[in-house]
């Protein structure tokens, strides 16, 4: 899978990238980073890439010319390529949404990931978008942090990147609204607090029981 991020601020993203698992699933071979500087493509001898918004307010808005040409350069390699643009004004993204991206049966498996930043973007932009993604009812600086987060709610699904084969499928949110049972590790009691009798008792049964008992439904 392949992802390409257009971005003012790809420092801001490497350090995540080149970590963890987003690094092991590059030194794999199952995922390819690349990053397009939008200033590039700006204008003018300052290499502008933003304006102020007609009919006045605060802020400044992306141009449409960077951006489509910015996108535009990706799809020259590669036309089948699919924009992603986190915005507030977009489709909940959820554990069902990143599997049907990490599906080996989606539409692409190379991803362009648009970061606005400012007040916002100029609303002709989204003509180009392919996915428009919200992550929840809040507002963030820039698109940078988005990008981060669906990149790797993808990734760690992909087949080799986690450790154990059912890691991705037994966990928070592989059904729609249910939180994972609680999970302990050693010691078995530590500053007073035990770890539940049935967890140390082998009997697969009934800790099978215990943790169907203790899945939750998220609160929202």
């Amino acid at each position: 899978m392949k992802f390409t991020i257009i971005t003012l601020f790809e420092e801001a993203l490497r350090p995540y990238l080149e970590s963890s698992m987003m690094w092991k699933a590059q030194d794999k071979g199952l995922l390819e980073i690349e990053f397009v500087n939008l200033r590039e493509f700006g204008l003018g001898p300052h290499k502008s890439v933003d304006d102020t918004p007609y009919g006045g307010g605060d802020g400044m808005l992306l141009r449409c010319e960077p951006v489509f040409n910015a996108v535009e350069s990706v799809k020259e390699k590669d036309p089948e390529a699919k924009v992603i643009l986190p915005t507030p004004a977009g489709e909940l993204w959820t554990q069902k949404k990143a599997r049907e991206f990490a599906s080996p049966i989606s539409k692409s498996q190379h991803y362009i990931i648009l970061c606005p930043h400012y007040e916002g973007y100029d609303e002709r932009i989204l003509s180009i978008v392919d996915y428009k993604i919200s992550l929840g009812s809040y507002v963030l600086t820039g698109g940078e942090l988005p990008a981060l987060i669906i990149i790797d709610s993808i990734v760690r699904l992909l087949p080799g990147v986690l450790g154990g084969e059912t890691s991705a499928e037994v966990e928070s949110f592989s059904e729609d609204g249910i939180i994972e049972y609680p999970q302990y590790t050693k010691p078995a009691e530590f500053r007073g607090m035990k770890v539940p009798e049935v967890l140390l008792s082998g009997h697969h049964e009934k800790i099978a029981e215990w943790r169907k008992a203790n899945t939750k439904r998220a609160e929202y």
